[in-house]
């Protein structure tokens, strides 16, 4: 049986396809550097074409390097901020504070309150936490 017309113009298509690719591929070929492309690292860490200077090379000693979180030995920080109740809802048990050096606003719930309620203009100190809806104050206690 003889084949359809659209048949032969898919085959057509196919092979002039292939042939492109091919050509494609040879130019690639052709264009393809030869040089060497080396990269160096220079004496701050960034990455060039000149190789480094050797008159600017460091000797370090191995054991100077320090891996790792380094020790807190010795540090007594104190994160607790100060601020002002600028809102506090009695009835449903929350509030917000505004810290007085940042300006931010905190939610804070009565659960988070040591010594019994707040009122609204009292003096508190406060640590910040994470909330499911972001910063909380935790740990509040009035001044």
């Amino acid at each position: 049986m003889a084949d359809s017309f659209n048949k032969k113009e898919r085959e057509k298509k196919k092979r002039k396809r292939k042939q492109e690719k091919e050509e494609r591929k040879k130019q690639r070929k052709l264009e393809e550097k030869t040089g060497n492309d080396m990269v160096y690292v220079d004496e701050n860490g960034f990455l060039t074409s000149t190789p480094p200077d050797p008159d600017k090379k460091q000797e370090i000693n191995a054991e100077d390097i320090n891996i790792g979180v380094p020790s807190r030995d010795g540090e007594g920080r104190d994160f607790s901020r100060e601020g002002t109740v600028k809102f506090f809802n009695t009835e449903k048990g929350y509030g917000f504070i505004a810290d007085s050096l940042s300006g931010d606003s905190y939610f804070v719930h009565i659960d988070n309150v040591s010594g019994g309620s707040l009122g609204e203009r009292d003096k508190v100190r406060f640590q910040v936490g994470s909330g499911p809806k972001g910063p909380i104050a935790l740990d509040v206690k009035k001044i």
